[in-house]
C-alpha cells in the first residue's frame, strides 16, 4: 500500500502541536532554514526552546571548540553534544518528566554571493529521546544540495531538515520508512543523501551497513561507503584528493583469485609516476546487480560478504553504477588523482560489447571518452581458457573487427594494461564454483579461498555452509 506523503507544513505543525516534544535548533550556513519552518507554521513556542546560528568562525570555535573544517561531521557532532547537554541541564528538572527532548543541528556550505561555484553540501543531525528521561538516540546524515541557485538550496535544506526531525520523532521504529521520508516533497534531482548513521537505543539491532545499502537501493544516492571496521562514512571524506584503486565483484565469497588480482594491480599502480609517493585508497566495489539473487537482495547475504571483506581489511563501496564510465565519473568527483580499475579478461571483453551503450548517443565511443578522459587505467587479469588451455590477456584479446583499432589505441597508450606476476594456481578459481562447492558440501572449496575466509565461513556457517550435511548430503546447490 502506497504511503501518502505528508507536506512540510503539516510535519512542522504536527511537531509544534505535540506538547511532549521540545528542542533546540542550531544552524550554520545557508540561513536558519529549518527553524524558519517551525516559526512559519505557527505554534513554535510549543516546540522551540532556542534557535541559534554561529556564523563567525571565532564565535563558532568559542562555543563548540576548534575543528579543521566547519562543514564536517566533527563540527556537527560537537554541536549536537553541546546543545543536547545544555537542554537537559537547563530544562531537565523543570519538564523532563513529561518531555521528550531533542536537539537539531546542521552545518552547510551553500552557494553564496561570492562563491557561486561551491559544491553545496551539508551535515544534518538530530539527537532525541524516545521517552521522557530516556537515553538519547541520534541520526546523522550527509546531503548534497544539487539546485543551481542559492535560494533553491536554502529551500531544499529547510525541507530535508524538517523531514529529518519529523522522521526521528515519529518514524524511528521503522528505519526504512524513515529513509524514504527524508526526501518527502523533494526529488533526487535536488538532494542526494549519501550517508546515514543511526545510533542509540532507538536503533538497537540496526546495522548501519544495511542502511548504507538501502540508501542506494531506495535511490537516495548512487553510492555509499563503509570502512573495513564497519564504520559508515561519507565517501568524500575517504576519497578526497586520493589515488584510488578499485576492484568490482560479487565477492561471494572472496577467493584467492580476488586477492591475487588486487595484489598484482597494486604492485603496478603504486609504480605509476603520478601515484608514486601518494596515499592510495583501495576499494572493493559491489553494484546492486552484484548483490541480487533471483529478484531480491538478502541483507544477511550482503552482510556475510562485507564481513569477510572487513576481516581482510577492505573498505567497501556499494554503487548503482552499472557502467564503468559512470563509476569513473563518480570517483573523479572526489579526486583528480589517478584511478585504477581492476578487472578480469571476461569483464574487459564485455565492456567492448556495443549493446551495453544503446542509451548513449555516441555509443561505445562516448562511453570510452567518458571513461578515459581523466587519469584512469584498466588493469586486466588474464583468463585461462578451460577448453584450449590458452592464456588470454589484455595483449592478445580479440574484439569485434571494427573495434580493433580502438582497442589497439588504448593498449598502446597503456590505458589498458595486462597484469603480470600472477599466481597460475588462481586462474581456474571462480567465485560461482566455490559457492556451489560450499553449498553442496564439497570440501575442495577450502583450498580455493584465503585461510581467514575459510575459517570465517566455517565458524559462522556462511553461504549455507553445512546445510548439505544437515540434510544428509542431498541438498542441491541453490
Amino acid at each position: 500500500m502506497e504511503t501518502k506523503t505528508v507536506d512540510t507544513h503539516q510535519k512542522a505543525l504536527q511537531i509544534n502541536l505535540d506538547p511532549s516534544k521540545y528542542g533546540t535548533f542550531v544552524e550554520i550556513g545557508a540561513g536558519q532554514e529549518v527553524a524558519r519552518w517551525f516559526f512559519r507554521v505557527g505554534g513554535a513556542a510549543g516546540t522551540i526552546a532556542k534557535t541559534m546560528s554561529a556564523y563567525d568562525m571565532t564565535v563558532s570555535d568559542a562555543i563548540y571548540g576548534p575543528c579543521e573544517r566547519y562543514v564536517s561531521r566533527q563540527r556537527l557532532t560537537a554541536m549536537l553534544e553541546r546543545e543536547y547537554a545544555l537542554l537537559i541541564e537547563r530544562l531537565g528538572q523543570k519538564r523532563g518528566a513529561n518531555t521528550k527532548f531533542f536537539a537539531f543541528a546542521d552545518t552547510v556550505a551553500a552557494k553564496s554571493y561570492s562563491r557561486k561555484d561551491v559544491e553545496a553540501h551539508g551535515w544534518l543531525g538530530v539527537r532525541f529521546q524516545t521517552e521522557p528521561q530516556g537515553e538519547p538516540s541520534q541520526i546523522i546524515i550527509h546531503a548534497r544540495l544539487l539546485d543551481p541557485e542559492n535560494l533553491q538550496e536554502q529551500e531544499a535544506l529547510g525541507v530535508i531538515g524538517v523531514n529529518l526531525v519529523h522522521a526521528a520523532l515519529y518514524l524511528h521504529h521503522e528505519p526504512t520508512a524513515m529513509l524514504d521520508a527524508l526526501l518527502d516533497n523533494l526529488t533526487t534531482e535536488r538532494v542526494e543523501v549519501d550517508m546515514v548513521k543511526l545510533t542509540g537505543p532507538a536503533f538497537a539491532g540496526v546495522d548501519n551497513r544495511v542502511i548504507a545499502l538501502q540508501l542506494v537501493q531506495r535511490g537516495l544516492t548512487k553510492a555509499a561507503m563503509f570502512l573495513a571496521s564497519g564504520e559508515v562514512v561519507q565517501p568524500a571524506d575517504v576519497l578526497y584528493k586520493k589515488s584510488i584503486l578499485v576492484e568490482r565483484g560479487s565477492f561471494r565469497p572472496v577467493i584467492k583469485t580476488t586477492l591475487d588480482m588486487l595484489e598484482c594491480a597494486t604492485s603496478l599502480f603504486v609504480q605509476e609516476p603520478k601515484v608514486q609517493g601518494e596515499e592510495v585508497t583501495v576499494l572493493m566495489e559491489m553494484t546492486l546487480k552484484n548483490l541480487i539473487e533471483g529478484d531480491r537482495i538478502d541483507p544477511k547475504d550482503f552482510l556475510d560478504r562485507v564481513d569477510i571483506l572487513g576481516a581482510l581489511g577492505k573498505n567497501v563501496l556499494i554503487s548503482n553504477y552499472g557502467e564503468y564510465h559512470r563509476l569513473a565519473a563518480y570517483l573523479f568527483r572526489h579526486t583528480k588523482k589517478m584511478i585504477g580499475i581492476v578487472m578480469g579478461v571476461p569483464t574487459l571483453r564485455e565492456i567492448f560489447e556495443e549493446k551495453y551503450y544503446a542509451d548513449l548517443e555516441g555509443g561505445i565511443l562516448e562511453s570510452f571518452g567518458r571513461l578515459f578522459k581523466n587519469d584512469l587505467k584498466l588493469y586486466v587479469y588474464p583468463l585461462r581458457e578451460a577448453k584450449t588451455g590458452a592464456l588470454i590477456t589484455a595483449g592478445n584479446l580479440r574484439v569485434a573487427p571494427h573495434l580493433r583499432h580502438l582497442y589497439a589505441y588504448l593498449v598502446e597508450n597503456r590505458l589498458i594494461e595486462s597484469l603480470r606476476d600472477f599466481d597460475e594456481r588462481c586462474l581456474p578459481i571462480f567465485s560461482r564454483d566455490v559457492l556451489a562447492k560450499i553449498r553442496s558440501g564439497d570440501p575442495a572449496w577450502e583450498a580455493m579461498v584465503p585461510p581467514a575466509v575459510a575459517a570465517m565461513i566455517k565458524e559462522r556457517k556462511l553461504f549455507n555452509y553445512g546445510a548439505a550435511k544437515a540434510d544428509g548430503g542431498s541438498s542441491p546447490a541453490k
